[in-house]
């Protein structure tokens, strides 16, 4: 019994040396402290965990929270749908929009509200016209949450206002980010810093809170969040090379700051995406393309749209150079063909 207990210790001591050797390997949890409860740093693309501390403890995520809300309510309405506001979500407590009861809001503007001013009332406006009353848009939110994989998440709340069994990880909270910002809506929304009525057609301008856009060249989102048991929250998304890195701080008094030191720590460890030219005789193939009319020798944009090369491979469309086809009458989001000497430039 004695030599079973002492081969266990052994056991034990050997895997925990690994794991510390793996976490310096990576340059984590030995170069870098933040004042904070929580944090991590992911690439977007591959997952792969740049910085972490504590970022897998079960804790109060506040506002951070709508993240999900705005998931779940892009993948179930209609964004040019309206919801009428509730008395139950124009007197909600905490950060608030300012909606009235009985305002007829679009699901769009609500998402701005949200995600922009981090309004309850918007997300309680959400909850009760996609699920019928906070309850039941939670169990939404929980099933979503499931089938990304956050085994460290449960949601009560559409808001994230302090609730015994409302809670998640700072590395759940950065894969729900990452699957986020693959939504176009979600994305437009998150990485912008005003909108006004008169362009949107909304009830009224909208300002976005998070300061990390102002702060981080290349910052393209995420959230804010702040309750009592949560403290200040951020979650972050930074275009560096192609590829977004996301990083999360849980109860953490400098947020903005730490987050930006988390973000040099990081910035060189995450791969610079690839690109290779070739050739293709695409004759017929239609894509969707954007230019800028006032410079026709930029790059033309194309849509992520998967296009079948000579020889069956079949890459990433990303840009078209040296077309020359006449660009004069071409407009912004137009279908246009594709000529045997275009030349694709392919991420891979």
């Amino acid at each position: 019994m004695k030599s079973l207990k002492k081969l266990i210790i052994i056991f034990l001591c050997t895997l925990s040396i690994g794991v510390i050797f793996e976490r310096e390997a990576f340059g984590f949890g030995k170069d870098l402290r933040i004042n904070g409860r929580c944090a991590i740093a992911i690439d977007k693309e591959t997952g792969q965990v740049l910085f972490e501390q504590n970022g897998y403890e079960i804790v109060e995520m506040a506002s951070t929270t709508k993240i999900l809300t705005a998931l779940v309510s892009i993948e179930n309405a209609e964004l040019d749908q309206k919801f009428v506001v509730s008395k139950n979500a124009s007197s909600c407590r905490g950060s608030k929009v300012g909606y009235k009861a009985g305002e007829e809001i679009t699901v769009k503007e609500l998402l701005y509200g949200l995600m922009y001013k981090s309004g309850n009332d918007a997300a309680i406006t959400l909850a009760e016209g996609i699920g019928g009353s906070v309850e039941e848009f939670a169990r939404i939110m929980n099933h979503y949450s499931s089938s990304l994989g956050l085994i460290d998440s449960h949601f009560q709340t559409p808001h994230g206002l302090d609730k015994e069994d409302h809670y998640s990880s700072a590395y759940d909270l950065a894969i729900l980010a990452s699957k986020a910002m693959d939504y176009p809506m979600f994305r437009e929304i998150v990485g912008t810093k005003s909108i006004t009525k008169d362009k949107s057609g909304f009830t009224r301008d909208y300002n976005n809170i998070n300061k990390i856009l102002w702060q981080i060249e290349g910052a393209n989102g995420v959230k804010t969040g702040y309750t009592g048991k949560a403290g200040k929250c951020l979650v972050t998304s930074v275009n560096r090379n192609g590829r977004d890195i996301i990083i999360v701080v849980l109860n953490c008094p400098g947020r903005w700051k730490e987050t930006q030191k988390i973000y040099e720590n990081v910035k060189d460890k995450c791969p610079v995406k690839k690109e290779k030219e070739t050739t293709s005789k695409l004759l017929g193939e239609e894509v969707a393309f954007a230019y800028n009319p006032g410079n026709r020798s930029e790059k033309i944009e194309v849509s992520n749209k998967n296009l079948e090369l000579d020889g069956g491979e079949t890459l990433l469309a990303y840009k078209v150079i040296n077309s020359n086809r006449s660009l004069n009458d071409c407009n912004s989001e137009k279908e246009a063909i594709l000529d045997e000497e275009d030349i694709i430039k392919f991420l891979y």
